[in-house]
């Protein structure tokens, strides 16, 4: 069975509503009878290797059926950056787990997950004001192992963008968000640390990626009812994914105060 084979079938393993509960309970047992020794794992990441246990590892399988076999979890990237505190909230109940994928060109994209609030990461100096934290996988659909010098952050963008906004005025630039990338077994991880998104969540509020840097008309478009794609004739690995937010989280006096501060006519956010 090839690669692409063995994923379908995976995939298609129909799992019970409680499988990650109980996944998570023999992950604990296991490891708490097992008393497994900590090993190394080297990740390319300002080369820091940063060590952490089988059971952790071992812990992936409460992803999905097929995603543990692949990738890390948000919390483990948050704590492979050496972040406890974020990874904490990354398995909190305010954390929203999402797991979209989307194929293109050579890559399959994921949106792992994300958490927004206040005083959650211990390496920003803005952890007292209200943050949103994603993390963004890459991985190539044949199996080749990505090497992170290959994907410079000033070559590739994960960003948020909002419906009835324009693409160029609500972005990770403007909301002054930082990007870090590591590699591990091969693939990608991207943890985007953001101004609060859940301001828009009045709005569609989207989650892109794609090769390139500040969103432009050239690489996306605003339809007239505000919803955002990516050009017909924008080439390179993409993907726009809609993030699940809730709704009453909305701030839009935070909003107001953003377009304020941003010194930027507000004709600039809508046209």
């Amino acid at each position: 069975m090839n690669w692409n084979d063995y994923r379908k079938a995976v995939d298609a393993i129909p799992l019970s509503a409680d499988f990650q509960e109980r996944t998570e309970e023999l992950v604990r047992r296991t490891a708490k009878i097992a008393e497994l020794e900590k090993e190394c794992i080297s990740v390319k990441k300002k080369g820091f290797v940063k060590a952490v246990t089988i059971a952790a590892a071992v812990a992936l399988l409460t992803v999905s059926a097929y995603a543990a076999s692949r990738w890390l979890s948000p919390a483990q990237v948050a704590d492979l950056h050496g972040d406890p505190l974020l990874s904490q909230a990354f398995q909190s109940e305010d954390a929203v787990r999402l797991d979209q994928s989307v194929q293109t060109e050579n890559f399959c994209v994921t949106l792992a997950g994300l958490v927004s609030g206040e005083n959650l990461s211990s390496w920003t100096s803005q952890a007292d004001q209200a943050r949103t934290y994603a993390v963004m996988i890459l991985e190539s659909l044949d199996g080749t192992p990505l090497d992170r010098e290959d994907f410079s952050l000033m070559d590739y963008t994960v960003t948020p963008l909002v419906a009835g906004f324009t693409p160029w005025s609500v972005n990770s630039w403007t909301l002054n968000a930082g990007v870090s990338l590591l590699e591990q077994d091969g693939v990608l991880y991207y943890l985007l640390d953001t101004q609060n998104i859940e301001m828009f969540a009045d709005h569609t509020v989207y989650m892109a990626f794609y090769q390139g840097m500040a969103p432009d008309r050239d690489t996306f478009t605003v339809a007239e009812d505000g919803t955002i794609a990516f050009a017909e004739n924008f080439e390179g690995p993409r993907a726009l994914f809609t993030l699940p937010l809730d709704e009453s989280k909305a701030d839009p006096a935070a909003v107001e105060q953003f377009i304020d501060d941003s010194g930027f006519d507000r004709e600039w956010f809508t046209s």
